[in-house]
């Protein structure tokens, strides 16, 4: 294909490039990552995770995690701040039983004091001291984190020199951030892991999904870098790049 026609497949994934949820079916096959994380975050929260246990989910997304759980839904309370994502939330939750508020800030989280025995977060902001609150003597915390190092491999191929959005999130910092509010720490990993495109068009869509990584990115303005992609493409069969990934579980 010449350089027009690659331009315009592209720029169709750029006009598609929306989500309800975290849906990433629309690149499914195209694309691979997190396949191969040194733990399993479901296994980590079941492990902790009884039928006698308030649960909540902040930051929840679509609810499709939650939802995998199979938790008692009248144990089971979400937020979720994201406009698309709440009205989702309200059509899919609400009806089920499950207690759900919209609420896009992690130090203000609409619930009483000493209310959940279990906290979920993955991927989701999080305030150490409100999580504190909320979580009654013993309760458990657990997370999985996108660090701060993620893909900056693949932002730089693209936008050279883009500030990092969330340098603090590494697994050091955040660990005595929660040390210091008083969590006792049961369990730590980090990893960096191999993200794979198969096409440059998969890629496209996912920077514009994932906006905050790639401030300002558009098919227009990285188009010489794309076509350089496509070079990499053709030769190698693939983009390759580096997620950050950590984990904290911890007691208060």
């Amino acid at each position: 294909m010449n350089k027009e026609e690659l331009k315009l497949i592209w720029k169709k994934e750029e006009s598609t490039a929306h989500i309800k949820g975290w849906d990433f079916s629309h690149i499914h096959e195209r694309y691979d990552e997190e396949h191969d994380l040194p733990w399993d975050y479901k296994e980590i929260v079941k492990q902790y995770l009884n039928d006698d246990c308030n649960l909540l989910d902040y930051d929840t997304g679509g609810g499709e995690f939650l939802l995998s759980l199979e938790h008692p839904f009248d144990k089971t309370s979400a937020t979720e701040g994201y406009k698309p994502n709440v009205q989702l939330c309200k059509e899919r939750l609400l009806p089920l039983g499950i207690h759900f508020k919209e609420c896009n800030t992690p130090s203000a989280i609409p619930y009483e004091d000493e209310t959940f025995d279990m906290i979920i977060n993955r991927h989701g902001s999080f305030d150490a001291g409100e999580l504190y609150r909320l979580l009654k003597k013993g309760g458990i915390f657990v997370t999985e984190q996108v660090g701060g190092d993620n893909e900056r491999d693949l932002v730089e191929m693209v936008l050279p020199g883009t500030p990092k959005p969330f340098p603090h999130l590494n697994l050091k910092e955040q660990r005595r951030v929660f040390e210091e509010t008083g969590f006792h720490i049961i369990g730590a990993q980090e990893a960096y892991r191999p993200i794979r495109f198969f096409d440059v068009g998969a890629f496209v869509w996912f920077a514009h999904i994932i906006e905050w990584e790639f401030p300002d990115f558009s098919v227009d303005k990285c188009f010489e870098r794309l076509l350089n992609m496509q070079k990499i493409i053709e030769d190698k069969e693939e983009i390759k790049g580096t997620v950050h990934r950590f984990l904290i579980v911890a007691r208060k």
